[in-house]
This record gives structure tokens, sequence and C-alpha cells, in this order.
């Protein structure tokens, strides 16, 4: 079965950056999952799954423009160290998250002063172009509900 919209993926993946190192990977756990073409993934990943089938094993190459974005410079924020749930143990270059009205997004710490916190808001790979080891471990159709809920459900149950 091909993926196409509609189709729950589940793949391992490897990601890396220019300099060939290692962002992220899936290979010591669980293959993701995801409902393909619902945006559960940044664009130029789930272009690079259509179409793919079990057993597939490929990379793919990512532009910033198709993956995170690009780093835009005038995207800092001060803010309350309320916000932060260790605001003592912050350092400047640490990936944090912090909750916001449209989820929780990476935040990479700037400076931290005795009562506020600098943070760059870009995502942290913005601007990088990233480059996905992928293998297609399982393709099947999305169940009503996955549609509905527009994601990907766990195996014999669903999560929230």
């Amino acid at each position: 079965m091909q993926i196409t919209k509609g189709s729950v993926v589940e793949f391992h993946y490897r990601i890396t950056n220019p300099a060939g190192e290692e962002i992220e990977t899936t290979r010591d756990g669980n293959p993701a999952a995801i409902l393909h073409g619902y945006g559960n993934v940044i664009r130029g990943l789930e272009a690079a799954l259509e179409k793919r089938e079990v057993g597939d094993v490929y990379s793919v190459t990512i532009p910033p423009s198709e993956a995170y974005g690009e780093r835009q410079p005038d995207r800092t924020e001060r803010l309350s160290k309320k916000y932060f749930a260790q605001p003592k143990k912050l350092k400047p270059g640490q990936v944090t998250h912090l909750n916001t009205e449209s989820g929780v997004k990476p935040v990479t710490v700037v400076k931290v002063g005795s009562k506020v916190v600098d943070v760059d808001l870009n995502h942290p790979q913005a601007g990088v172009e990233l480059t996905f080891d992928i293998e297609i471990m399982m393709v099947r159709e999305a169940t009503k509900e996955e549609i509905e809920h527009k994601h990907a459900h766990g195996t014999g149950h669903h999560h929230h």
C-alpha cells in the first residue's frame, strides 16, 4: 500500500544537520506514527513520504523553507521567569519548552536575568537544512476516528 492522504504511517528516522551531526532519531525506540496529509510533520517530510511503501529505505534533504522556516533575528522576547518550569536551571543556549496558546513550543534561552529570561522564539532548527534517513515500517488506512481527530492513534487505543 502506498502512502497517500489518510494513511497512517509508522517510520523510523534519523535527522542530521549539514555537518552530519545527529539531531534526533527514533532508532533507539518506537517508530514515529503519523496521519499522512494532515500537517502532522513538516511539509518537506510529508512530501518525501508520499507514495512510498513499507520497506522503503531512503534519505531526503529538506531545505529550511520546507522545514522550520528561515531564522528571523527579530523573534526574541523577554519573559518573566514564572513562565518556566525550572527557571533556576536555565542557561544561555539551552532549548526549553513553553506552553503557549497554540501549544508547547521550543525556545532557546538567550540571557537569564534575576526576574526575566530572554528567549529566541525561532524553532531551534530554523534556517537549517535537514537530512532525514527514513525507513517505512508500516502503512495502513486511517480509521474514521483518526481522520476526525486529524492524527494517528496508538495501536489498540488512542491518547490525547
